[in-house]
C-alpha cells in the first residue's frame, strides 16, 4: 500500500525517485561565480585596453548564451586573462573597431571546427606546448601589469615594456601615485593569499579576490589616495558593433588574428573542460558541441564588439567547489552580471586600476605553474625544453609565433623519439652480420648510412632487417643503393627484409 502511494505521488510531482533538489545548490553556486567574475571581467578588459563594460558584456554572453548550449554542464565562460595579450595586440594593430570583426570571425571558425568534429583533436596537442603557451602569456601579463601598479601607462610592445622598467621603478618609489598603487597592490595580493589560507569555513566560498577589491577600494576612497580608478560608462554606449566598412577592411593580418583567436581560445576552452571534468562526477564534456557553444558565444560577442571568451578554469572550479549541479548555475551567473551592470555600475568607479593589476599579476603567476615546470625539468627534460622554448619565444616575439614554434619543435621531438633505431654488428672471419631494429625513417638515415659505410668491402654481409617495425622509402632506397655498391666492390650481401615495409 505504501509503495502504491509513493508511486502515485511521484507521478503527480513528476520527480524521479530520490532525485535531489538542485535548485538551491545552483543558485548558491551562481552567486559565488558571479562574485568571482565581476573583478576578473573588469580586470581583463582594463588589461586589454578596452572599456571595462565590454568585459562585463562578454561575461553576460558567457552565461546567457554559452551557458544554455550543450557541451559542458559545469564549466563557466567569459573573458580570460590568457587572451589579454592577444586582444591588446589586436586593438593596437587594427583598432578597437576591428575587434568585433576578429571575434565574430573567430566564433565562426570555432563553430565550423565543432561541426566538422575536430574538437577532440585539440586534446592531441602536446601538453608541454599548452603549458608553455600559458606560461608565456603569464610572463607577458605580469610584465604589462606592473606598469598600472606604478601609476604609468602600459607600453604597447614587449621590448618597450622591458625598456621602461627602470623608469617604472623610479616612478613607483618616488611619486605619490606610484607609492599608493604599490601599497594597494601589495595589500590586495596579501589579502588574496591570506584569505585562501585563513578564511573561516563559514565564509570560505566568498572569493578572496572580491574581498581584496572591496577592502583596498574602500581604503583608497577613505584616504583619498592619488590613484587612477576604473572609468565607467553606459553599458549600451560602450557596445562597439562592427560596421560594414570594417568588414571591407579585412586583410591578411586580420585573417591571421581571426585564426589565432579561434585556435587559442578553442585550445584553452577544451583543456579547461578536461580539467573540470576531473573535478566532478556529473556528465562529461562533449568536445565538439562545446566548441560550437564557444563559437556561438564568440560570434555574439563579436556582434557587440566585446572581448573574446573562453571557458575559464578559475570560474569553473569555483562553480564546482560551490556545489553546482546543473548548467543553471552558470546561466544565473550571467543574469546576476547583467543586473549588476544595469543597477550598480557606479561601484566599479571606486576600484583602483592598481588593484585590478594585482589581480591579473596573481593570475599571470598561476599561469606560470612554477612547481609543475620544476617537476617537468626533473622528470622529462625534452618536454621541459619545449615548454621553456614556447614561453620564451612568446615573450620575445608574439603569441602566434611562439605557439607555432612550440608545436613545430614538439612534432620534431616526437618524430625523433618515435624513430628510434638500433644497429648491432657482429664481425666474424668470413662474414659480417648486421641487425637493425625499431623504426628506420629518414630521420635516422644518416646513422644508417654511417653504419653501412663502415662495413668492410669484399666481405659477405648478412643484413637482417626482420626486426624493423617500419622501413620508409628513403631508408629502403638507401639500403638498395648500398647493396648494389657493395656487390660492385666484389662483396656479397644477403638481406632479410621486414615482413611489411612503410
Amino acid at each position: 500500500m505504501t509503495t502504491q502511494v509513493e508511486d502515485k505521488s511521484q507521478q503527480q510531482t513528476g520527480r524521479k525517485p530520490n532525485a535531489p533538489n538542485t535548485l538551491g545548490a545552483d543558485i548558491a553556486a551562481s552567486l559565488v561565480v558571479f562574485l568571482v567574475a565581476v573583478p576578473l571581467c573588469v580586470g581583463v578588459a582594463a588589461a586589454s585596453g578596452v572599456p571595462v563594460e565590454l568585459g562585463i558584456v562578454t561575461g553576460i554572453v558567457g552565461g546567457l548564451v554559452v551557458g544554455l548550449l550543450p557541451g559542458s554542464s559545469l564549466q563557466v565562460s567569459g573573458p580570460a586573462a590568457g587572451l589579454t595579450v592577444l586582444v591588446a595586440s589586436a586593438v593596437s594593430q587594427h583598432g578597437l573597431g576591428m575587434l568585433g570583426v576578429i571575434v565574430l570571425g573567430a566564433g565562426v571558425v570555432q563553430i565550423l571546427l565543432g561541426v566538422s568534429r575536430l574538437g577532440t583533436w585539440f586534446r592531441a596537442i602536446s601538453p608541454s606546448v599548452v603549458q608553455g603557451m600559458l606560461a608565456g602569456i603569464g610572463l607577458v601579463l605580469i610584465l604589462g601589469q606592473v606598469y598600472p601598479v606604478g601609476g604609468l601607462e602600459q607600453p604597447d610592445t614587449t621590448p618597450e615594456k622591458f625598456g621602461g622598467l627602470g623608469e617604472l621603478a623610479v616612478a613607483t618609489v618616488t611619486t605619490p601615485q606610484g607609492l599608493s598603487g604599490l601599497g594597494l597592490a601589495v595589500a590586495a595580493l596579501l589579502i588574496m593569499t591570506g584569505w585562501k589560507k585563513f578564511a573561516p569555513s563559514s565564509v570560505s566560498l566568498v572569493p578572496g579576490a572580491l574581498i581584496a577589491v572591496v577592502i583596498t577600494s574602500a581604503a583608497a576612497a577613505l584616504m583619498a589616495l592619488p590613484v587612477k580608478t576604473v572609468e565607467v560608462g553606459s553599458l549600451l554606449s560602450s557596445l562597439n558593433p562592427p560596421a560594414l566598412t570594417d568588414f571591407g577592411a579585412v586583410n591578411l593580418a586580420v585573417l591571421g588574428s581571426i585564426l589565432t583567436f579561434a585556435l587559442i581560445a578553442s585550445a584553452e576552452s577544451l583543456f579547461s573542460a578536461a580539467a573540470v571534468d576531473r573535478m566532478h562526477d556529473g556528465p562529461k564534456t562533449q568536445y565538439n558541441k562545446e566548441l560550437v557553444a564557444q563559437g556561438a558565444g564568440n560570434a555574439v560577442c563579436g556582434v557587440f564588439g566585446a572581448l573574446p571568451m573562453t571557458a575559464v578554469i578559475v570560474r569553473s572550479s569555483a562553480n564546482v567547489q560551490a556545489g553546482a549541479k546543473t548548467k543553471l548555475s552558470r546561466v544565473l551567473h550571467g543574469v546576476w552580471l547583467l543586473l549588476f551592470v544595469v543597477a550598480l555600475p557606479g561601484l566599479l568607479a571606486f576600484i583602483p586600476t592598481a588593484v585590478l593589476a594585482a589581480l591579473l599579476i596573481q593570475a599571470g603567476w598561476k599561469l606560470l605553474e612554477i612547481n609543475a615546470v620544476v617537476k617537468l625539468v626533473r622528470e622529462h627534460r625534452s618536454e621541459a625544453f619545449v615548454l621553456v622554448l614556447t614561453a620564451v619565444t612568446i615573450v620575445a616575439t608574439d603569441l602566434l609565433i611562439g605557439t607555432l614554434t612550440g608545436l613545430a619543435v614538439a612534432v620534431v621531438k616526437t618524430a625523433i623519439e618515435v624513430s628510434r633505431m638500433s644497429v648491432k654488428s657482429e664481425d666474424a672471419d668470413d662474414h659480417v652480420r648486421v641487425q637493425l631494429g625499431g623504426n628506420a625513417t629518414f630521420l635516422r638515415l644518416p646513422r644508417l648510412l654511417d653504419q653501412l659505410e663502415k662495413l668492410p668491402t669484399g666481405k659477405h654481409v648478412h643484413l637482417d632487417l626482420s626486426m624493423v617495425r617500419h622501413l620508409d622509402r628513403a631508408c629502403h632506397q638507401a639500403v638498395e643503393n648500398w647493396v648494389a655498391e657493395h656487390r660492385r666492390n666484389n662483396g656479397s650481401v644477403e638481406v632479410a627484409m621486414p615482413a611489411k615495409t612503410g
